[in-house]
């Protein structure tokens, strides 16, 4: 069985292509949030290897997501996905704790280069 990963969008059709690179490279997708409060909820229910994690989005951004994960489970994996343009968001978020980021749109081999890397 592949490593279990959260992935968290506020996009279904982000989501949906980010898990579609997953499931292909034998990752296991144990759950989908589309907010950062449902994704605060889905990390202690399924307690995954790895989290994606998009920083701008409704309800709870990612980044404030990222912390209250970090602060109920300090050795959490979370990569980051920014759009262009979210450079000082994305500082912020790995001096929070983040793992990595990838850019959107997402390029397969990044995506998976990232997520081997954060969980070597």
């Amino acid at each position: 069985m592949g490593k279990s990963i959260l992935i968290v969008d506020d996009a279904a059709f982000m989501r949906m292509m980010i898990k579609d690179i997953l499931t292909k490279n034998g990752y296991n997708v144990v759950a989908e949030a589309a907010d950062g409060a449902q994704a605060v909820e889905k990390y202690k229910e399924h307690k995954p290897d790895l989290v994606t994690m998009d920083i701008t989005m409704p309800e709870m951004d990612g980044i404030t997501a990222l912390k209250e994960i970090k602060s109920y489970d300090a050795n959490a994996k979370i990569i980051m996905c920014s759009a262009m343009g979210q450079q000082a968001m994305v500082i912020d978020a790995i001096q929070a704790g983040a793992k990595d980021f990838i850019v959107k749109p997402f390029q397969a081999d990044r995506v998976i280069e990232a997520i081997a890397k954060t969980l070597s």
